[in-house]
Order: structure tokens, then sequence, then C-alpha cells
């Protein structure tokens, strides 16, 4: 049987890259809007959708609630600075225009976008059914395994997409996926203000855990690590690594109560895709949404 493809979207992800793209020369139309998200974000959709012709595909984004990471670590993401109030101003705007392209729009409170792709991805990918993960999240990558990818659109448009299987972890990283909560224990993360272990950087905690297999078993056997610093450093700071392993560890019994059917890409209508293109100035947009459209309702290429 041909496999077919899901593209598990972070939704939260592409709409800061998508606004920020345009920090310098922002979009704005006639009335003001500053359309600039809005924009980036349907030029990375309607490309993908182009060059992978997926049978699904979801959106999915964080909410503004704390999740439980903040109840176990109040200074979780505490370093972030707040969205721009402009930024923030335009994020209904994109709502509305998924929304009228049908999109499969998730989220839920408590937890985060990570958590609801880990769950996803968890229920339902098989050999006939591959996942990809479109995000450039480092914890995402725990989630990597024979029918589960990272993947990344190429920065140019001459430039093909960057998709990374257990291979492509172990060369960025230097350790397997499932090593991977172990490795962001050890470093750290900035980006969410998880704190790791001080002075053991990505090289170090890649060898450490190349030699020892897992965190726990580093920690039953800081005797055996070669250099003093480092057994000092873990030693001193045990409660930290685990609480950092806590933190980094994705959720994948997120109660989201979906079928696959729900994922499934669906075909909008075109008429009232159109009014809102032009309402928001997108004129080039309209003819590539038709043509979008018509990609969804044309069985995609089978690879035997």
């Amino acid at each position: 049987m041909p496999v077919k493809k899901m593209f598990l979207v972070d939704g939260s992800a592409i709409f800061y890259r998508s606004y920020f793209a345009f920090i310098r020369n922002p979009l704005i139309n006639s009335k003001g809007e500053n359309t600039s998200a809005t924009f980036g974000f349907l030029n990375t959709l309607f490309k993908l959708i182009e060059d992978e012709r997926p049978e699904y595909l979801s959106v999915v984004f964080d909410t503004k609630e704390p999740t439980f990471r903040h109840k176990i670590y109040k200074e979780y993401k505490a370093t972030r600075e707040k969205m721009p109030e402009e930024m923030a101003a335009t994020f209904p705007r994109l709502i509305e225009v998924l929304q009228t392209l049908q999109s499969n729009i998730l989220e839920m409170n408590g937890y985060e976008a990570d958590d609801l792709i880990a769950t996803i991805a968890h229920q339902f990918a098989s050999k006939d059914l591959h996942i990809f993960i479109l995000s450039g999240d480092k914890d995402l990558a725990q989630l990597v395994k024979e029918q589960v990818f990272m993947y990344a659109l190429g920065k140019s448009p001459s430039q093909g997409p960057e998709i990374m299987d257990n291979k492509g972890v172990r060369e960025k990283f230097g350790v397997d996926p499932q090593q991977i909560t172990d490795f962001l224990a050890l470093v750290g993360d900035k980006s969410d203000n998880v704190p790791g272990i001080p002075s053991i950087g990505e090289k170090t905690a890649a060898n450490l855990l190349n030699e020892f297999g897992s965190l726990e078993n580093i920690l039953s056997r800081t005797e055996k690590i070669s250099r003093d610093t480092w057994r000092e450093k873990i030693n001193g700071h045990r409660d930290v690594a685990r609480l950092s392993q806590n933190l980094v560890t994705l959720d994948k019994n997120v109660p989201l109560n979906i079928s696959l059917e729900n994922l499934k890409l669906k075909l909008w209508d075109n008429k009232k895709v159109e009014v809102l293109l032009k309402d928001m100035e997108f004129n080039r947009l309209v003819t590539r949404a038709a043509g979008v459209h018509r990609l969804i309702g044309v069985a995609p290429p089978r690879q035997s």
C-alpha cells in the first residue's frame, strides 16, 4: 500500500517567523493593516501543499494559558520577550484566513503545541502513514523515528526541504532521537529557559551520552566520569538535570479525542477565499490559492 503523508505545522513558530521576516519592511495594506505574518504564513502553507501533496495536515498553536511545565518551574520561558502588540493584533486575522481555508487548527489549554504534535505523531504514525513536523524546535527531535521526520522548508525557492530522520538527528546533535531529552537535560534550552547543567555544552553532553547511554546512567555512575570538572558540575546539579528533563519531555498522551479523518486536508470555498484575500490585498495569492485548491482535489502522486 502506498505511504500517505501527514504534516503537522508548528503554527506559533511559523507565525513568529513570518512576522519577523518582514520586520524591516512590513507589509501594510491601504487600510493600515499589517499583513506580514498572514502573508508569510500562507506562502509557507501553500508551498508545503504544492511540493508535498499531503493527505493530512494540521496547524497546531500554543495558547496563552500556563502549562504543567510552569507549575513545576515558574521560570519556564520567563526570559522570552512579550509578543509585540502589533504582532498580536494580526493573529485573529491569520486565524480567520486559516479557518476560511478549512485548515485543521488545534490548540489546548494546559499543553504546548509540541505536546499536541507529539500525541498525534505517537497515535497515527505507521508504515502506511508517515508524519512530517514542520518546525525548528529542537525538542521535537525526540519524536523522530522510522515513520516520523522533522521538516524544514528551504531558505530560498531553489533550495529543497531539509528532512531530518534518525541519522539526521545524530548528525546534528551527536545523539539518537531517544536521547534528545537527556541531551537537553544536560545542556538546557535557552529559548525556553530550561536551565540544564552549567558548563556542560553540546559536545560534552553528546560524549557523555555516547559513553553512558542515558542521563540516569550518568547520574548513577558519576564516579566513572573522566573529567573532574564534569563530575563536579553533574554531582552538584542532579536535581536541576532531572527537572530539565521533565521540562523538555513531550507529553504523548494529550486528551485530544481526535480521529484521522479530522486531520484530513480539506477543500475550501474558492469564492470565500478570494473575497478574503482581496480584502487583505493579497491579489497575487488569489490565483495561487485556486491552484492549490485544484491540487487538493486531485489524488496525489504515489510512490511505490
